[in-house]
């Protein structure tokens, strides 16, 4: 392909782009498909001979774009995925067009500086100071792993990385942590056994009391506590864990604390309720992840470190053909020994170009938008005789259900998961249901700079439609009046 061959493949797509993102709210949110129809799609042999670039784009036009699930849809309301900033999908463009490999200096010298400028500013933004450090990585799954990894080789006083576990140790998290806390430590060697799932109080935050019996209960046993993981920011609800009391356990126990803000990391920015005073700065180190709500493209993640030599100390190994060494003047900064990656993609340029293009004002003020779309519908709910809220949301997540009829918790988990679907197939929206305190709920969370609070009113309409609608099958007829009955599911 040549110069200009590229450059008219190049303004195609940029054209296809632009008509997408302008008429995105016009498309179906999820693409109401059999999978089995999009394998057949698919199903091809590996070609041998090449094609022109027109008919490859043509191909994707047809096979790929009116099958995907359109996050930067206003309805896109479900997993943490929000719409990337234009900006952000050119930077990736470039990106992939440079092709730096920041795993080492060599490789990317003005990349390397510019994604350690990306992570001084996601350091002072938590509260770090000038000793920490960090690295991007493909998300929260892999910044929680390092996370958990440093602090298995600080509690084992570095000897873990040579000669394994030789002691019994334990995790703490609270029964909303993410399941990336659980494969962690797993990976780390510790055993899915080793991590203790701790209840949580009304707000759905860590309770203490329990995690100080977890913790003498571990002693009593002869296991050593290693790692206090608070959470700042549920999936499911928002809540975030007392980080100022859970810094004094751990200092009084000798554990590592790790803090995992990979969706409420975002709240940082917020112009209107920062959180900057829950004590995040008092983590060891930190999981934020600027591809959920700092709306950058896939994949952005982060692990920070309030010292960053610990990097060193747990990555620190280099092969022999790698010929520079580590610069302790920093002037040839080698990520490869701070961090589990070594070739890796050039992620901080598209956080980097976000940043400089929109500011943190302005991201703010996207994040406060649906802050307020979710008390928005918070207040509509509680006011609503047939739904009630799980709690009242301190981010965008919020949990409602659906209590208008007299449904056993198997019928009522039934009755959300068909609603779900229906609200899937309509187009409109698309939202998740998950499970809270026994109960099944819908889960709705707007993280998308082009929702609006209308969406929030239409979207609680189509759901009382949706589950009136499924009580009059048979499935799950009663002999209650939709608006007034209980639900025990």
């Amino acid at each position: 392909m040549d110069a200009r061959e590229f450059r008219q493949l190049g303004h195609h797509i940029v054209d296809l782009l632009s008509e997408y993102f302008e008429h995105i709210e016009e498309k179906p949110v999820f693409p109401d498909v059999e999978p089995q129809l999009l394998t057949e799609l698919f199903a091809e042999p590996l070609p041998q001979a090449p094609s022109p670039a027109e008919k490859v784009l043509a191909e994707l036009e047809e096979k790929l774009l009116p099958y995907c699930t359109h996050v930067g849809h206003p309805g896109y309301m479900g997993l943490i995925t929000p719409s990337p900033t234009p900006v952000g999908v050119i930077a990736d463009f470039l990106c992939s067009a440079l092709n730096q490999n920041i795993g080492a200096y060599t490789i990317g010298p003005a990349a390397v500086a510019m994604e350690r400028r990306t992570v001084r500013w996601l350091t002072d933004l938590v509260g770090y100071g000038q000793e920490a450090g960090g690295n991007l990585t493909s998300g929260g799954m892999m910044a929680n792993f390092i996370g958990l990894k440093l602090a298995r080789d600080w509690a084992s006083r570095d000897r873990a990385q040579q000669d394994g576990l030789q002691e019994r140790w334990a995790v703490y998290a609270s029964e909303e942590r993410h399941v990336s806390v659980d494969k962690a430590v797993d990976a780390i060697g510790l055993g899915r056994t080793a991590l203790r799932a701790l209840p949580t109080d009304s707000e759905f935050r860590v309770r203490l009391d329990a995690l100080e019996s977890a913790i003498a209960e571990d002693r009593r046993r002869g296991v050593r506590p290693m790692c206090i993981v608070g959470i700042f920011g549920t999936t499911n609800t928002g809540a975030v864990d007392p980080i100022r009391e859970l810094r004094i356990i751990a200092d009084r126990e000798g554990m590592w604390l790790h803090a995992d803000a990979a969706y409420g990391g975002g709240m940082l920015l917020s112009n209107e309720s920062p959180m900057c005073n829950r004590g995040l700065e008092l983590a060891d180190s930190i999981t934020i992840d600027p591809h959920k709500w700092f709306y950058a493209p896939l994949d952005a993640g982060a692990v920070l470190v309030k010292d960053e030599r610990r990097l060193t100390a747990s990555f620190g190994m280099k092969p022999s053909y790698l010929a520079d060494e580590l610069d302790h003047a920093r002037e040839r900064y080698q990520y490869y020994v701070h961090g589990f990656e070594q070739s890796r993609r050039f992620r901080g340029l598209k956080v980097w170009m976000s940043f400089k293009r929109y500011g943190a004002r302005q991201i703010g003020e996207w994040i406060d938008n649906n802050v307020r779309q979710a008390r928005h519908l918070y207040s509509m709910v509680v006011s609503h005789p047939a739904f009630e809220a799980a709690s009242k949301p301190p981010m965008s997540a919020i949990c409602i259900r659906y209590r208008g009829a007299n449904l056993d918790g198997e019928r009522s988990k039934q009755l959300h998961a068909h609603v779900v679907r229906r609200i899937e197939q309509s187009g409109k929206f698309w939202i998740s249901t998950t499970e809270l305190k026994g109960k099944t709920w819908f889960r709705i969370n707007p993280v998308n700079f082009r929702t609006r609070i209308e969406h929030m009113e239409q979207l609680l309409r189509l759901l009382e439609k949706e589950c009136r609608s499924c009580l009059q099958t048979a499935r799950f007829a009663t002999d209650e009046s939709p608006a007034t009955g209980t639900s025990q599911g």
